[in-house]
């Protein structure tokens, strides 16, 4: 018997399922039967960063829209779950797997601090060191002490990328291989 398996791909605000990590890693599950759900977002507010008020409506309105967009599809009916976000996405994954009381596994790109507010289990997550748009040492902390595992890339922005595109090539090769043993 096939396991059924399901990804769901939770964007962020700017960087959406065409863009490297989310890219990459929805032709990763895709390759190991994973069936693919893409949320996509629609009216969210722009110039958020460094706003909270704003940050947490962004983020309250993607996880409306995500919501909306799985409210038909039976999650628990499948084997094996993985829900991967980048941004602002990463909490409105893990608030949909905290209220909707998922065993899911999940893949964190670039996470916010709001992420960290859900009792999350079972995360790999990525973080540039130089993310403009998350205290990133607050971030290692909470992941320390959530025991999430973070992996962290020198000299890097939000969307793990430097000045150096060979750089930005070996780390994309790094993060998705350590998502694919992820994943498994």
């Amino acid at each position: 018997m096939n396991e059924k398996k399901l990804a769901v791909i939770f964007p962020g605000i700017g960087y959406h399922k065409d863009k490297p990590l989310l890219y990459y890693a929805s032709k990763l599950v895709q390759n190991k039967g994973y069936d693919v759900i893409n949320i996509e977002y629609h009216d969210m507010p722009q110039k958020i960063r460094g706003d909270e008020a704003m940050m947490r409506k962004a983020a309250l309105l993607a996880y409306s829209q995500s919501e909306e967009q799985l409210k038909d599809v039976d999650i628990k009916g499948y084997d094996s779950v993985i829900f991967i976000g980048k941004s602002i996405g990463t909490v409105a994954l893990a608030k949909y797997i905290n209220d909707h009381e998922l065993d899911a596994r999940q893949i964190w790109y670039t996470p916010v601090e709001a992420t960290f507010l859900f009792d999350s289990k079972d995360v790999l997550a990525f973080i540039g060191d130089d993310d403009p748009w998350s205290d990133v040492d607050a971030v290692k902390k909470m992941a320390k002490e959530q025991s999430v595992s973070l992996h962290s890339y020198p000299g890097c922005n939000h969307s793990l990328e430097s000045a150096d595109v060979d750089k930005n090539i070996e780390n994309l090769r790094d993060v998705m291989q350590k998502t694919d043993s992820f994943v498994g």
